[in-house]
């Protein structure tokens, strides 16, 4: 009996909220019907119609508001049909399906890669040989590794004139990087020659893709690598040592030259200055001798005798300043002695210089019976031994 009792009170609270929540239902009941009876001219279906229609518009042209992010470019179209470009900011266009509208990033800068995948997007990079094995003007096989860069400067063309242009891209730059690799040796391409393909490429590459107006600009053209194919690794490697090897020494040749060949043309410059201002000194004295005579035979028309004279003790005083010794006839009976004057005075003026004996000669002059000395003529010739 207990146990029904309290379910019985348990029971009692549900029953009073359905009842409770009946009672608020048909008090709404009541008010919205007397509402409608009041109100019936309200409540027609043309007034419902236009109630439904007018917020469908007005949400239908709500959703023709849109943003355009900064460094894009909403490109506007009717019917599938350009219409206009706007900028960045709020706009508002006809709400689909009049018109829609395609935000593109003009500023973005976007990669192809032409022979290799991207590290970045796989596990590691991966050569693709289809796309990086290349024939060069020599015929022979190198492995090529290209990177392009881009960015779209009109959007417009970008979504309009060329369908898949990342595809259309990548095909071109292959084609363009074989046609240029074909028209030059394995040498030139592996060595000094890839900034010269590079902007060769990237030239040809901007062209096709004006000449198609794609709307993309062409930022920057990598050579990421070029290499031949791994089964000639070896002897390519062998060649370019080689070629290092060839050149370092044309180097060292080129630097000794460089040195030699100056310090050879500075001697013979020195020596051809000097052989000129011996040839210069020459020419002088011997004009100097010829005036100088012209202007002693004047002076000899003039007067034969004092010019002789004079002639003869200029010679004398000449043949006596440059000898190194002196005659000394203190008597008539005894033989002429030569006596080394200027070694005496070096003597006296050097007293702490070794002693030199003075050298006489002892050489019998031409005499006569009675001793007295012949004249010979020679008197006045000292004798040029020298001290």
């Amino acid at each position: 009996m207990s146990s029904e009792k309290q379910n019985t009170s348990k029971q009692t609270p549900q029953s009073d909220w359905k009842l409770e929540l009946d009672k608020q239902w048909k008090h709404v009941s009541t008010k919205a019907g007397d509402f409608f009876n009041d109100h019936k001219s309200m409540f027609s279906l043309t007034n419902i119609a236009a109630a439904v229609g007018g917020t469908l518009t007005v949400v239908w042209l709500a959703s023709g508001v849109y943003i355009v992010d900064q460094g894009n470019r909403g490109v506007v179209s009717r019917f599938g049909a350009y219409t206009e470009t706007t900028l960045p900011g709020p706009h508002w266009h006809i709400p689909a399906p009049i018109e829609s509208v395609a935000n593109v990033n003009v500023e973005q800068q976007r990669f192809i890669e032409v022979g290799y995948t991207d590290a970045s997007r796989v596990n590691k990079s991966s050569v693709i040989p289809q796309e990086s094995l290349m024939l060069t003007a020599d015929e022979n096989i190198i492995t090529v590794r290209l990177a392009v860069q881009y960015q779209i400067n009109n959007a417009r063309d970008y979504l309009f004139n060329v369908k898949n242009n990342e595809n259309t891209l990548k095909q071109l730059t292959e084609s363009v990087e074989r046609a240029v690799i074909g028209r030059n040796n394995m040498d030139f391409v592996l060595t000094e020659g890839r900034s010269q393909i590079v902007a060769e490429i990237k030239e040809q590459i901007q062209e096709a893709m004006d000449a198609y107006k794609a709307g993309i600009s062409i930022a920057s053209v990598n050579l990421q690598d070029a290499q031949p194919p791994e089964e000639v690794q070896g002897a390519f490697e062998d060649a370019i040592r080689a070629r290092e090897d060839k050149q370092r020494l044309i180097n060292e040749a080129e630097a000794y030259s460089n040195e030699v060949i100056p310090k050879a043309r500075g001697a013979a410059s020195r020596i051809i200055q000097e052989a000129e201002a011996y040839e210069a000194e020459k020419v002088a004295k011997a004009k100097g001798e010829t005036e100088r005579f012209d202007q002693l035979l004047v002076e000899y028309e003039k007067s034969p005798a004092i010019t002789r004279k004079r002639l003869y003790l200029e010679a004398k005083e000449k043949l006596y300043s440059s000898t190194n010794k002196i005659m000394l006839n203190e008597d008539q009976s005894s033989p002429m002695m030569y006596m080394p004057l200027p070694q005496t005075m070096t003597q006296h003026a050097q007293p702490a210089a070794s002693h030199t004996e003075p050298e006489v000669s002892a050489e019998p002059h031409n005499v006569d019976k009675n001793g007295v000395r012949k004249s010979t003529g020679n008197e006045l010739r000292p004798s040029r031994s020298k001290p």
